[in-house]
């Protein structure tokens, strides 16, 4: 079948991870989908980046460049365009070590960091107190230490946190993100738009730095 009757349906995918000097093919950059098989696997293996040291941890792939080197190989191919411009490629080093000492420290540092948080709280609103003028309000008896109260009071904080949460280690009570994943992924797509547009208008500067400086020439 010739590459002029076929319809390349393109949509990339918005960040993908390589390692140190690999390269970034077309299959591992966007979704495609061609009803010709021979030309989709063709395409599949169509390169468009190599990586190099100098290029840094990470680089903009353009929906145009990846039209521009389609083009080369299949001028007459018809082109469909659905999702994101452009697509971030981060890359990791080729030795991963596991950190398990900043583990340990991180989850420490979170512990007591949250622990301090809800003493502080309690502290501020004066919490005591309220238990023990609650527990008078109900017994009509005064109690400095009403410990059945507060025992299940505090047991309470972590089962709603457990809730509200919705995670125990590794097991989520239903398939509704919680709002750390949410406040997650709002993050890493900020993160994600910041690192393009910076990437790309620092490859814009490099042009024009480059044309002019042609142009002194």
């Amino acid at each position: 079948m010739d590459a002029e009757k076929n319809t390349l349906y393109l949509r990339l995918k918005r960040r993908i991870s390589i390692r140190q000097q690999e390269c970034v093919k077309l299959s591992d950059a966007a979704h495609i989908l061609v009803d010709d098989k021979e030309i989709n696997g063709q395409l599949s293996e169509l390169i468009l980046y190599k990586h190099n040291l100098k290029d840094g941890n990470r680089v903009v792939i353009d929906l145009l460049q990846i039209i521009e080197k389609v083009k080369q190989q299949w001028p007459t191919i018809s082109i469909d365009v659905y999702g994101d411009p452009q697509v971030l490629v981060m890359i990791s080093s080729s030795e991963k070590k596991p950190r398990y000492i900043l583990l340990v420290v991180c989850w420490l540092l979170l512990f007591f960091g949250s622990g301090l948080a809800l003493m502080n709280f309690h502290s501020d609103v004066n919490m005591k107190d309220t238990h023990i003028r609650i527990v008078e309000l109900i017994t009509g008896k005064r109690e400095d230490h009403p410990l059945w109260f507060q025992i299940p009071y505090s047991v309470g904080v972590g089962v709603g946190m457990i809730l509200f949460f919705n995670h125990i280690f590794r097991k989520k009570f239903n398939e509704e993100p919680n709002p750390l994943e949410v406040e997650m992924y709002m993050y890493q797509e900020n993160v994600n738009t910041y690192v393009i547009a910076e990437e790309i208008r620092n490859r814009q500067d490099k042009e024009k730095s480059s044309v002019g400086e042609e142009g002194y020439d």
